[in-house]
């Protein structure tokens, strides 16, 4: 049975999450824009100070691996890496996109058609009409793999001609703009949260299959590119 601290900073919402096997005992999160810096720690030290440990009473700490904001990413497995090395703990690492379709069915099932196929797409906003996504059976089990998409009216056509797609995530507004398939159901609010990557963390920690915590990289599907700020004068 795993005491484990979850991470996830792939998407505008910063949130922490702590549980035990498998059931989360409080959580910290925040839709505030670019706030996972000034905000990632101290959230951790406040579920510390909630349940009277530190990070030396943990079994494991758990990190979204992506895809998603490239800075996230990078802040929350610094941060994963320094609690890890500091407190001599494992880091287990979760798709992020998997962690968002597992969430989004155990919590939406109940508002989803009865229907023969069903396929959940999570999607995750990138660049102008780009998405990170991938489908998943009910079963949370990978039909398409992650990847980068350019968003046009006729994507998913062929698979919406034959199945009802659950489309969410902060991505999934833009797919309601230009999709318009009957099959396509849109659920925008639904968000990322670190209590996802609790059973999925824990069913790993049994495994005991953990990351190099020197070595590993979130997936970040695309390099970052850097942009210079609109008022910058080159000489």
């Amino acid at each position: 049975m795993g005491l484990i601290l979850n991470l996830e900073t792939a998407s505008p919402v910063c949130s922490v999450a702590l549980s035990r096997d498998g059931k989360v005992l409080g959580f910290r999160d925040s839709t505030e824009d670019k706030s996972h810096a000034t905000r990632l720690t101290i959230f951790i030290q406040e579920l510390f100070n909630d349940h009277g440990i530190t990070a030396a009473n943990l079994d494991a700490i758990s990190i979204g691996m992506g895809p998603g904001s490239y800075t996230g990413l990078r802040i929350g497995a610094s941060v994963a890496k320094g609690l890890a090395y500091g407190a001599g703990k494992p880091v287990i690492g979760i798709p992020t996109l998997k962690a968002l379709a597992n969430g989004f069915y155990l919590t939406h099932q109940k508002d989803i058609p009865v229907a023969k196929s069903i396929l959940l797409c999570p999607m995750l906003d990138a660049r102008r009409m780009e998405v990170y996504c991938a489908l998943y059976d009910t079963g949370i089990r990978e039909i398409s793999p992650v990847e980068a998409m350019v968003l046009e009216p006729d994507s998913f056509s062929s698979l919406l001609d034959q199945h009802m797609i659950c489309f969410f995530g902060t991505g999934s507004n833009k797919a309601a703009e230009i999709i318009k398939h009957p099959n396509a159901l849109f659920f925008q609010d639904f968000v990322l949260s670190a209590t996802f990557q609790s059973e999925p963390a824990e069913a790993l920690f049994k495994l005991g299959e953990f990351l190099d915590t020197a070595y590993f990289e979130p997936h970040y599907l695309k390099e970052f590119i850097a942009s210079l700020p609109k008022n910058k004068v080159l000489g």
